[in-house]
């Protein structure tokens, strides 16, 4: 019996809205030389997913050319190996981060066989794509934070997936948490997972209960938001604190050259993490890799436990609406 030659896929032929994500039947993927192909269990959506969506160009990655199959996060099992490949990766459960090369929102994808990680065992696929992407982005800002019993860490979007893994490894390390997060499902989370003093930050009085139960300040901000967000929780930290910035989800945050003076007579040090940054902490010849590495060991021990919101592939455009909307916690991850 022939093998089939075509798979289910989402497919973006126009840049746009949620709905320009179309389910569709497409060629299935051959691996070349030094390549896998992977039968995907789960894949993973990344917030910049939806800004190459929409076809805003930024860092780090390229607009793609269309028409396009989205996803630079796969786990599953290798069921084809093009020439010259290790026949030793055949059948092997593996989670991959797939760098710029999209192809991840499939049935069937492919990868070249020196990035992949097999999977740990007692991970599913779900959370091995949260730790190849999103964990080894949070193990990469944690190299800037020197956490300790002594430390108070503030977290803005405590549930998301990043956020998450934040408020466990500072919990892990003994530090006092401070978890912000939108609505009481999401606060319940955050508290759940740990934090010392979980608010919801569209309540107006949540600065106040910061200044309450922690007057001497946060000693690290991990600033995702930036924004509005990102100017209060400044007001909110000790002398010497650091304010790690990883995104701006609430929009930039424009200092007056005042507010800029404030902070440094207070001796706070504000550093972004991304980027080369990171990789130059991370150190190595494959920086990337070595924080993969580090993120499923994490996993496997059960030291860092990603939160998943699942959706069916069919259902990626939902999905992509709902991160857009800030209705999911933790990672996105669509199974086929």
């Amino acid at each position: 019996m022939p093998m089939p030659t075509t798979m289910n896929a989402v497919r973006l032929h126009a840049f746009g809205p949620a709905e320009n994500l179309t389910y569709e039947r497409t060629a299935r993927p051959a691996p070349a030389a030094g390549q896998v192909r992977i039968a995907v269990a789960a894949a993973g959506v990344h917030l910049l997913d939806t800004s190459l969506r929409r076809g805003v160009q930024g860092p780090p990655a390229p607009l793609p050319e269309l028409p396009t199959v989205p996803g630079r996060e796969v786990a599953g099992t290798v069921d084809a190996l093009g020439p010259g490949t290790d026949p030793g990766w055949l059948g092997r459960d593996v989670v991959v981060h797939l760098g710029f090369a999209p192809g991840g929102y499939a049935e069937y994808a492919v990868a070249d066989a020196h990035r992949l990680h097999p999977v740990p065992d007692g991970l599913d696929p779900a959370r091995a794509v949260a730790m190849i992407g999103t964990g080894r982005t949070t193990l990469g800002i944690l190299q800037f934070a020197d956490l300790g019993p002594g430390s108070v860490a503030l977290v803005p979007a405590a549930a998301g997936g990043i956020g998450t893994l934040l408020v466990q490894y500072a919990k892990n390390a003994g530090a006092t948490v401070i978890a912000l997060a939108g609505g009481p499902a999401k606060t319940a989370r955050a508290a759940a997972n740990g934090a010392d003093l979980a608010l919801d930050y569209t309540d107006p009085a949540w600065p106040e209960a910061v200044r309450a139960h922690h007057p001497g300040g946060a000693t690290v901000l991990f600033d995702s938001v930036g924004g509005d967000t990102a100017r209060t929780t400044l007001g909110l930290l000790a002398p010497g604190a650091l304010h790690l910035v990883f995104g701006w989800s609430g929009g930039p945050l424009d200092l007056t050259d005042t507010e800029r003076a404030d902070l440094t007579a207070r001796g706070i040090t504000t550093q972004g993490v991304l980027g080369p940054a990171m990789l130059q902490r991370a150190g190595g010849d494959d920086p990337l890799r070595l924080l993969e590495t580090r993120a499923l060991a994490e996993a496997a021990a059960g030291r860092l436990r990603p939160a998943v919101t699942r959706y069916p592939l069919a259902e990626a455009a939902t999905a992509h609406r709902d991160l857009e909307n800030r209705a999911t916690t933790g990672k996105v991850v669509l199974e086929p």
